[in-house]
């Protein structure tokens, strides 16, 4: 696909456009691969000011800026002017945020754009404004709904180089976890990411390790049923369609270096569960990467760091990552 990638900005008083300005300066020394900015190019060019930074800020059709990316920074104008302070967001910020990211998912759907790279946004902002989804994830699977109204079941992982992670179940409190944590699914849950690992990430049979519940994974229900009654079964019904599914393995023993060597990504119970040892091994080399969509979707796995934004300070390097892992991900005829 001869197109570049789509970035929204995120929350333009976080780290977002920071980010994105840094991403285009590293360009040839860190391997960035092609991309426009769908947002406000004011933003971008009052924030290279703050930083000192020397970056030409051009508006661009989608279909150009693959072409222009070495020249200067490409930018697709979405939403009215984003007129926060860094480090102060205000409400002025949610219209902003959600046109950026509309524009940029027509975009990919359209075939105008490659892939979808969105930069972080701050809930609160979004859901005072009437922002209906939990976050991005959620979003992108209703606007990826059939024709039929069917919302695909979007998974999110945690991917580096040196470890990828699931959560089966994502923000929702702890107490609740065991409660959401059904056969099905787990089952849903296996299927998607062996059919996304094998379709973008090229692995002809991957292998998923599913954590326990509990500690020990229970211990044969001496610690709890869960791992038992509900875990078990789902490896077993994903096993018997041909899926390379182990476990449920006692979480403590899982992220070792030898244990790492087993298997090809972990699918958790519980945010916390997977996300710690993933941010702990690689914080500033993880990408989320949305599973489950009709196109590839990355994002660098941390917040809008509002105390940083417009200092200088931001670290761009899980965003480099996210643009890289998305641009394999699309790669025709050749996978990550």
């Amino acid at each position: 696909m001869s197109a570049a990638l789509a970035l929204t900005l995120g929350e333009p008083a976080g780290i977002g456009p920071d980010l994105t300005l840094a991403a285009w300066t590293l360009r040839a020394e860190k391997g960035c691969p092609p991309f426009f900015a769908v947002g406000d190019p004011a933003l971008l060019e009052d924030r290279a000011r703050r930083l000192g930074l020397s970056v030409p800020v051009r508006v661009v059709e989608p279909k150009s800026a693959i072409d222009a990316f070495d020249r200067f920074l490409p930018v697709v104008p979405a939403g009215p002017r984003a007129t926060a302070e860094p480090g102060v967001p205000d409400a002025t910020s949610a219209a902003a945020v959600v046109q950026s990211l509309d524009r940029a998912v027509d975009l990919v759907q359209a075939g105008a754009a490659r892939g979808l790279v969105t930069a972080p946004l701050a809930k609160s902002v979004v859901y005072a404004a009437g922002f209906p989804f939990p976050g991005h994830t959620e979003y992108l699977a209703a606007r990826c709904a059939a024709r039929d109204g069917a919302i695909p079941h979007p998974v999110m992982m945690i991917w580096s180089p040196l470890l990828a992670v699931v959560p089966a179940t994502i923000h929702i409190p702890l107490a609740q976890v065991p409660a959401q944590v059904t056969t099905a699914l787990l089952v849903k849950t296996g299927r998607i990411v062996d059919h996304d690992m094998r379709t973008r990430f090229g692995r002809a049979v991957p292998r998923l390790a599913f954590a326990g519940l509990n500690p020990h994974a229970g211990e044969d229900g001496t610690l709890g049923r869960e791992d038992e009654d509900v875990v078990r079964p789902a490896i077993a019904a994903l096993r018997a369609e041909g899926i390379d599914a182990q476990g449920p393995r006692p979480a403590d023993t899982l992220f070792h270096e030898e244990a790492r060597a087993g298997y090809d990504v972990v699918i958790g119970m519980y945010h916390d569960q997977v996300l710690i040892p993933a941010k702990t091994l690689a914080f500033h080399d993880g990408v989320n990467v949305t599973l489950g969509l009709p196109f590839v979707r990355t994002s660098p796995d941390h917040g809008t760091a509002f105390d940083l934004a417009g200092t200088g300070r931001a670290n761009p390097t899980s965003l480099l990552a996210a643009l890289r892992l998305a641009w394999r991900l699309t790669e025709p005829g050749r996978a990550a």
